[in-house]
């Protein structure tokens, strides 16, 4: 039985190879300070899954089959960074028997990168989230565009996509992202490590748009449960809005994800900048 506060540290690593050539390049040292970074932000679901070990303590297993979690990015997380992963009772959830933990995210300069909220069974705004209607799966577009403020068709479905978790792409996932040994997450009965499973949104952005680089900002996910190695898993996007702040364009959207027989697995809402700001106009903003 778990205490009223938890703690364990990491040490942030980067999970990808430090170059401007991948997928989403401010995750490398190049284009992170062409932005006006101290250097390669660390990927923010990577950041997110290394707590999971403090909440399988604070909540159990059931977390990650009816359970919930809610958590933004406050700042950015570098390799090297010693983080303080810190889960706090806060007590019951209005109108529900179950009880909340906060979850930060520390780094050793005492700012908080990640603060989250975790539970059991269903979220308070689990009624909130949209299920997009268009679930069957197409072709990534070799002729997609950039998403834009002006193009943005806001209350439409992009494209749904799917995936196997063979236990390949685990073992890959796990060895690149994680680094954890827990059982849970390897081995031929291995699931899919929560961190896969919030990694989806940006899949999902990318299925359907080029996009240069983007900055996952804010995260809330709901599981309904486990994904077993050896599944296929269809996820589907909606997208709410898109709109500008401080210079940088942002969208926020709702993610489905569902098995082959259409049983849900996983919802999500996502917030992204798909448009990052630089460092000149930002500079307007503040002037």
């Amino acid at each position: 039985m778990a205490g009223t506060r938890i703690e364990k540290t990491v040490v942030a690593y980067l999970d990808n190879d430090d170059s401007p050539d991948i997928t989403n390049p401010i995750h490398s040292t190049e284009v992170a300070k062409a932005y006006g970074f101290n250097g390669p932000l660390v990927g923010g679901v990577t950041v997110w899954g290394w707590a999971t070990d403090t909440i399988l303590e604070a909540l159990g297993e059931g977390w990650l089959e009816d359970g919930w979690a809610e958590y933004s990015f406050r700042q950015p997380t570098f390799p090297g960074d010693t983080l303080t992963v810190r889960a706090t009772l806060t007590g019951l959830i209005p109108a529900s028997p179950a009880e909340s933990w906060k979850v930060e995210m520390i780094n050793e300069s005492g700012d908080v990168c990640v603060a989250g909220t975790v539970g059991l069974g269903k979220a308070p705004w689990l009624h909130e989230l949209t299920k997009p209607r268009s679930m069957t799966p197409a072709g990534e577009s070799d002729s997609k565009g950039p998403l834009t403020l002006e193009n943005a068709e806001i209350g439409k479905d992009w494209s749904a996509m799917e995936l196997e978790l063979s236990p390949e792409t685990a073992k890959d996932f796990i060895a690149q992202k994680q680094h954890t040994g827990n059982p849970l997450f390897v081995g031929a009965k291995a699931i899919a490590h929560p961190s896969w499973t919030a990694g989806w949104a940006e899949k999902l952005l990318r299925h359907n748009f080029a996009v240069p680089s983007s900055m996952h900002t804010r995260s809330r996910v709901q599981h309904h449960r486990r994904i077993p190695v050896g599944t296929t898993v269809i996820g589907g996007a909606h997208l709410l809005d898109a709109y500008e702040r401080k210079a940088h364009h942002f969208a926020s959207y709702d993610v489905l994800l569902v098995d082959q027989a259409g049983v849900a697995l996983a919802q999500l809402r996502h917030w992204t900048i798909f448009k990052i700001a630089t460092v000149e106009e930002r500079a307007k903003i503040v002037n």
